[in-house]
């Protein structure tokens, strides 16, 4: 939880600045929160693929990876 002192410092900060700054702040700050889930909240997917489907994944990923195709470009 944030410091009351911060917080306040911040928003007297913020009231200071025009709207289109006031934006870039939000911005900046939702920019600093971490992105995505917890792992854990994907462990009810555990065991949804099959491991015949996990083998052939692990095959096409080992078979197209890592080559380099000199005519590609």
């Amino acid at each position: 939880m944030a410091n009351a002192h911060i917080k306040e410092n911040i928003l007297i900060q913020v009231d200071k600045l025009p709207y289109d700054m006031q934006l870039r702040v939000l911005d900046f700050a939702n920019s600093l929160s971490p992105k995505g889930v917890k792992g854990d909240s994907l462990s009810k997917f555990r065991g949804s693929i099959s491991s015949d489907d996990l083998k052939l994944i692990e095959s096409a990923i080992m078979e197209g990876c890592e080559k380099v195709d000199m005519n590609e470009w």
